[in-house]
Order: C-alpha cells, then structure tokens, then sequence
C-alpha cells in the first residue's frame, strides 16, 4: 500500500491501516527513542506517547517534506518534553559552569555501536539529548537552546561535557579490551 492512501485510511480511523503505519515505522522510532530516553522502558513509553500525537495530529501532516522526519521530529519533541517536566520537577538545581572546547581525536577500537548507544543513553539526561540533537540530529546550539529553553553557552558546555565523559568511557572499553586481548596473548 502506498504511503499516501495508509496516511488517508488512518485519518479515516481506520484500525488495520493504523497497525500497519505503526509496524512500518516503530523500530525507526523506537531506535530514535532510545537516543533521547535513558531507559528501555522510557524508549518504550515515548514511542507510544509518539505514535499516540502521530495519530491525534495526522491531518495536519501536509505532505511537504518526508513523513519519516515529521515522525521523528514528534518523537524527538515528545522526549524533549518528558524531560522537561522532569526537570521542573526535580528539586536539584542545574550548575553551568563554561567550558573550553577540545578537540581530540578518539581512536575507536573494537567498540560496537550498542555500547556507543549504550554510553550515550548513560550520560546525564541534559548532556544526553543536547550531544543527540546537535551531534545527531544536526541541531544548532541556538536552535537547542530554544527547544530545552536554556542559554546558547549551555549548550555548548552540555555538549562539551557530553563528549568528554564519552570520551572517558570510550578509553575505559578500550582498556578492558586491550587488557583482555593481553590475557588472551599469554595463554
């Protein structure tokens, strides 16, 4: 079925039509989710929550650009917003403190992209989505200050520290591989 007629069946309610625009596009999504959530099950509920404001604003989906990107950009928006409630609901206050900007490069060794995921997913939640939209996503620190309502600098400094404890954590697996790899050696 082509995108257009699934797009208008599922504007008509219609069920199976529904089923199949979420089976065709979930695992994009939820592979997106888990980018800006820092559990499974967080990915879980912000791919529904997504695919609950996909349906609800369907109409106004103008045909203009790529479907899959007005998605993603709804899931993205949907774990921006999670993340703000939960700051507004946090008692512990935000510290900026300015960085300079360092520019090493990372020698990858041996690292799947799962446990890069993975050491994404793990930093802070503020460094985690602003490293994800301007490294990922291809956002400008004006554009994500405007979008988590923090200060340009802020930005930057979230992304710096992003990188930084990245960094640490890509060393630390590559020691660990390089330490087992010795051990293997000496059998």
């Amino acid at each position: 079925m082509i995108l257009e007629k699934l797009i208008q069946e599922c504007l008509a309610h219609n069920r199976a039509s529904q089923k199949e625009l979420y089976l065709l596009y979930k695992d994009v999504l939820f592979h997106l989710s888990l980018k800006y959530c820092s559990s499974f099950s967080d990915a879980e509920d912000n791919l529904q929550d997504a695919f609950i404001e996909i349906f609800n604003n369907l109409k106004k989906y103008d045909n203009k650009g790529s479907f899959e990107g007005w998605m993603k950009r709804i899931t993205i928006n949907k774990a921006i917003d999670k993340y703000k409630k939960s700051i507004q609901n946090s008692d512990i206050p935000y510290l900026f403190v300015e960085e300079k900007e360092e520019e090493e490069a990372i020698d990858i060794l041996d690292i799947s992209v799962n446990e890069i995921l993975q050491m994404i997913q793990n930093l802070p939640n503020q460094y985690r989505l602003v490293f994800n939209l301007y490294q990922l996503e291809g956002y400008s620190h004006k554009e994500i200050a405007s979008l988590l309502a923090i200060s340009e600098s802020t930005s930057k400094s979230n992304f710096h520290r992003a990188k930084k404890i990245l960094r640490e954590e890509i060393h630390k697996s590559q020691k660990k591989i390089i330490k087992s790899v010795r051990k293997h050696e000496k059998k």
